[in-house]
C-alpha cells in the first residue's frame, strides 16, 4: 500500500456514470469522508477504456489524482480499468455488486442481500443497494406525505389505474395531510400525463425530469411517512435509510423473484408497511421508524478492513 497517513487514505471511486451506480458509490463515498477524512476523487471509466490484457498487466492510464489507496466500482462496464489499477497501484479494490469473473476477484465486495452473496469474510452483505441518503436528524410533526413511483419491471404487474386508486384513496382518507408525488424514468408516460393533470388539492405532482438534484434527499428532510412502488427498490431502500416510517402501494408480483423476496422480508422484519395496513402506518411517528444506513456500516467496515491489509 501506498498510505501513509491513517487519517487520510485517498480513495477512486470507478463510476459507469449510471444514476443507480453513481448514486451507491457517493453515499459510501460521502460516508468514508466522514469517518476516515477520505480524499475521493471520480473517476469515469469510459473515458479511460483498458482492454482485459491490460487490465490484467496493470497498464492502467496514468490519471492526475494522489496515488489511491482504496479503489471502489460499481457496473460491469468498471470492471477491466478498476483491475487495471489494482495492478498497478497495488490498491485495496472493492467492487459494489457481485464480481463480473472470478479471475478479475476484487479485494473486497459490498453486495445486497437479494443477489445471494457469497459467505466469506472478504464480503460484506447489505440490505439492499447502498443510497447517499442520510437518515433524519429532527422529528417531522407536520403532516407532510411523499409518494415514490417506478413503473413496469419484470417482477411486478404494474397497474396505473391501480397506482391511481391508492393515490386518491390517501388523499381522501387523510385530507388534511399534504401529498407529493414523484415519478421515475420507468414510470409510464400515459400515467405521467395523468398525474400532471390533477386537480386534488391536497396533491402536487413532481416529475422527476424538473426536480432538482437534491429534492429527494431535501424532502425526505421534511416527510413524515412515504409511501414507494415495491418495483422501486432503491427508493424503498432511500425512504428506510431516511429514517420515515415507509409503506408500499399494492402491486401483483409476477413472480417470486429476488427482488420480491427482498420486499417481502422488509415486511417481515416490520421494515414497511403493506398497503392494507395503511392505518397503522400513517399513525406512526417518523422517530419511530426503524434505522439502516448501510453506505455508513459498509464505510466503517470498509475502513476496518483497509486498515487490518496495511
Amino acid at each position: 500500500m501506498n498510505f501513509i497517513d491513517t487519517r487520510y487514505p485517498v480513495v477512486w471511486l470507478i463510476t459507469d456514470q449510471k444514476p443507480g451506480h453513481r448514486n451507491q458509490l457517493r453515499g459510501l463515498g460521502d460516508r468514508l469522508a466522514a469517518r476516515a477524512d477520505a480524499q475521493i476523487h471520480w473517476i469515469e471509466a469510459k473515458k479511460h477504456p483498458v482492454s482485459w490484457l491490460q487490465a490484467l498487466l496493470g497498464l492502467a492510464p496514468k490519471l492526475p489524482y494522489p496515488t489511491p489507496d482504496i479503489l471502489v466500482a460499481a457496473g460491469s462496464q468498471t470492471q477491466k480499468l478498476l483491475l487495471a489499477c489494482r495492478n498497478r497501484y497495488s490498491a485495496l479494490s472493492v467492487v459494489l455488486m457481485r464480481p463480473v469473473l472470478p479471475f478479475a476477484r476484487p479485494d473486497l465486495s459490498i453486495i445486497p442481500a437479494h443477489d445471494n452473496p457469497p459467505d466469506r469474510p472478504d464480503v460484506l452483505v447489505t440490505r439492499g443497494v447502498l443510497n447517499a441518503i442520510t437518515p433524519q436528524l429532527k422529528t417531522v410533526n407536520g403532516r407532510n406525505g411523499l409518494v415514490l413511483l417506478g413503473g413496469p419491471s419484470e417482477h411486478y404487474e404494474w397497474d396505473s389505474e391501480e397506482i391511481l386508486q391508492q393515490l386518491e384513496t390517501l388523499a381522501g382518507e387523510y385530507p388534511d395531510w399534504h401529498w407529493k408525488i414523484t415519478s421515475s424514468r420507468r414510470t409510464p408516460a400515459d400515467l405521467l400525463e395523468r398525474l400532471s393533470g390533477l386537480t386534488l388539492e391536497n396533491i402536487t405532482f413532481y416529475h422527476h425530469d424538473k426536480t432538482a438534484p437534491t429534492w429527494l434527499l431535501d424532502t425526505l428532510a421534511d416527510t413524515r411517512t412515504t409511501w414507494v412502488s415495491p418495483d422501486s427498490v432503491s427508493m424503498v431502500y432511500e425512504a428506510l435509510t431516511a429514517g420515515t416510517p415507509t409503506g408500499l402501494l399494492h402491486l401483483k408480483a409476477r413472480h417470486d423473484s429476488r427482488v420480491v423476496r427482498g420486499m417481502e422480508a422488509l415486511k417481515v422484519d416490520g421494515l414497511v408497511t403493506e398497503w392494507r395496513d395503511r392505518a397503522q402506518l400513517m399513525r406512526a411517528e417518523n422517530s419511530s421508524a426503524p434505522q439502516l444506513w448501510e453506505a455508513d456500516r459498509a464505510s466503517e467496515w470498509l475502513i476496518k478492513k483497509f486498515r487490518e491489509s496495511r
